[in-house]
């Protein structure tokens, strides 16, 4: 750690850094930052930084406030969209007590707590987002919703469009900070684009996924557009999701691969995908945290809407995608539900949770869904035991207040403030006359 903080303090010298932003984020996963001056950056180190954590959401209550964000000279990276001029800097924070203590309502604390559980018991968690977005020309709509910069759909090539511009510049900035990414083309919906990084572990993807909001924000600003992370934004169109494909490691061997077994998929990995079933309804309020999540889940096109598991079957909840000859250490699962809106931290620690869960409790793994469960009916789904997934927020508060698993995951502070903060959200929503129903009711009531 010495080396990398020398590295650190070097590289500000040598590159002329003026600025030098500490980022965390709050309990819903909002970006947090605060620029200090070069000569400030040794301090943040060795003491932190103090700021009042009762200012930021969920993070502390009133009469414990005063919290310290300490610089992780890993995350260290010069930002490139801030260009030569007054060159500036990033680095993610921890965040404690004065005392010293993690302190307990930090979403980055959350989940390295559940990779230090996971170490416990011999594994590596590593993750591989997909995630999509919406390109509008502006964050202003009119009667017919906001509206997106083309009109292409999936894999489409498009002249001239504004869609390969932006790419190719968010991809290069992305791998100016040090983030692979594997993919980028346009999806479904017009102005849907998908972006997807390359497999890390799980704390370094969260840190990836927050900078690379950030960067589309501010690539879609340089280009003239606006760019949405909304899990549903365009009525009628695909809704944004964030599939996240997941394995464990032990060691250097995949511990999700067993030659001559069905798919090639070990013990390991079948209870873990039995753990992700189990309690895919009581995480659902932090992988699907908005009102609009269910929007998505409940809209149709690729977004699951019922639990379940099926190999290479993009209608289930979670995918065995297909394997790879001679390629054991790819072996995967790919969770769907999760979308681009979610707070990455305390996602990635309640869907490693509920896998380390089933494999703990070495839980039975359903027969799988050959069919496409959308198409269906109710009493076949109900005769083939799929249950669906929440279909409301208000539904998946419910599940996850009588959840033993997401409270001792969270901790009883983030749980409880999750709880508060979208029971508001919820009854917000409820509360609302919408345009629908003023467009059903109105003249004819």
């Amino acid at each position: 750690m010495d080396k990398q903080r020398d590295f650190v303090l070097r590289t500000i010298e040598e590159r002329g850094v003026k600025f030098i932003r500490l980022w965390f984020t709050d309990v819903i996963g909002t970006l947090k930052s605060v620029a200090i001056a070069p000569a400030e950056v040794e301090g943040a180190f060795s003491e932190g930084l103090g700021f009042d954590g009762s200012a930021i959401e969920g993070l502390t209550r009133s009469y414990e406030s005063d919290l310290l964000a300490h610089a992780d000279p890993t995350t260290f990276q010069i930002l490139p969209w801030r260009g030569e001029v007054d060159p500036t800097a990033r680095m993610f924070c921890d965040i404690t007590t004065p005392d010293g203590q993690p302190a307990v309502a930090d979403p980055r604390h959350v989940l390295k707590r559940a990779l230090a559980k996971a170490a416990d018991a011999g594994f590596t968690f590593y993750t591989h987002p997909e995630i999509e977005f919406y390109l509008l020309k502006s964050s202003s709509y009119g009667p017919d919703g906001p509206e997106p910069v083309d009109s292409a759909g999936y894999f489409d090539n498009v002249p001239g469009g504004t869609a390969h511009d932006f790419r190719r510049r968010s991809v290069r900035m992305l791998e100016d900070l040090g983030i692979s990414v594997e993919y980028s083309h346009h999806e479904g919906g017009p102005g849907q684009n998908e972006i997807d990084l390359r497999y890390a572990d799980a704390l370094t993807t969260a840190d990836n996924i927050m900078t690379f909001r950030t960067v589309i924000k501010e690539v879609a600003i340089e280009q003239g557009v606006y760019a949405t992370f909304m899990p549903k934004p365009l009525s009628g169109q695909p809704g944004s999701g964030m599939h996240t494909h997941i394995s464990l490691f032990e060691g250097d061997q995949n511990a999700f691969y067993e030659e001559g077994a069905q798919y090639q998929l070990s013990k390991v990995g079948r209870h873990f995908i039995a753990g992700l079933l189990r309690h895919a309804n009581e995480i659902s309020a932090v992988t699907n945290q908005f009102v609009n999540s269910y929007k998505r889940l409940w809209g149709g096109d690729e977004a699951p809407s019922f639990i379940c598991w099926g190999h290479n079957n993009r209608s289930a909840l979670v995918r065995v995608p297909l394997y790879k000859p001679n390629k054991g250490q790819s072996s995967r699962v790919e969770y769907r539900a999760l979308d681009s809106a979610a707070n990455p931290y305390l996602a990635f620690a309640l869907l490693l949770a509920a896998g380390l869960k089933g494999i703990e409790e070495e839980y039975e793994l359903p027969a799988e869904a050959e069919d496409n469960v959308w198409s269906l009916s109710d009493s076949e789904r109900r005769a083939l035991g799929y249950a669906p997934l929440p279909t409301s927020l208000d539904q998946a508060l419910r599940f996850m207040e009588e959840s033993e698993l997401v409270a001792e995951t969270l901790g009883e502070q983030v749980f409880n403030y999750v709880l508060l903060n979208k029971r508001k959200e919820w009854q917000g929503y409820r509360s609302q006359v919408t345009p629908f129903e003023l467009k059903s009711n109105l003249e004819m009531l």
